[in-house]
């Protein structure tokens, strides 16, 4: 496969798994569970949010990076960009939903941790692509 079908397909994939959840936060709003509404529950409802809102838009970012890999002439992309691109937007959401499923005295849980992480994958994956360009003469 190449890089512009593993973007495409993991973008959409990606974009399905966010957007379900995004419906099972509103169902979850919907039928006002405790778990997810009291006010000690605010950072789980944040960290929960914050998963969604991060994972629908690095599956956006995930369709155009494979789009521009097909609509740009001569753009010769590294793989450590392309997985660098994937793994940030699969560990900074994850970190988000991890630190949500456990609070502690209204603090994440420890999957938080992954947070930063996904964010210099991803910092490094978006340079990556950007200096891969081709500058147009």
């Amino acid at each position: 496969m190449n890089f512009s079908d593993r973007h495409l397909r993991f973008g959409w994939w990606s974009l399905f798994t966010f957007l379900a959840l995004g419906l099972i936060l509103e169902t979850l709003h919907g039928f006002k569970l405790g778990w997810y509404l009291d006010v000690s529950s605010e950072m789980r409802r944040l960290m929960f949010t914050l998963a969604h809102a991060h994972g629908t838009l690095l599956a956006l970012v995930n369709i155009a990076a494979g789009l521009t890999l097909r609509a740009v002439k001569d753009f010769t992309l590294k793989p450590s960009a392309s997985h660098a691109l994937v793994w940030g937007s699969v560990l900074l959401p994850a970190g988000f939903l991890l630190g949500g499923l456990v609070i502690h005295d209204g603090d994440p849980g420890l999957g938080v941790l992954l947070v930063p992480l996904g964010a210099f994958a991803l910092l490094f994956g978006v340079f990556s692509f950007a200096r891969s360009l081709p500058r147009t003469k």
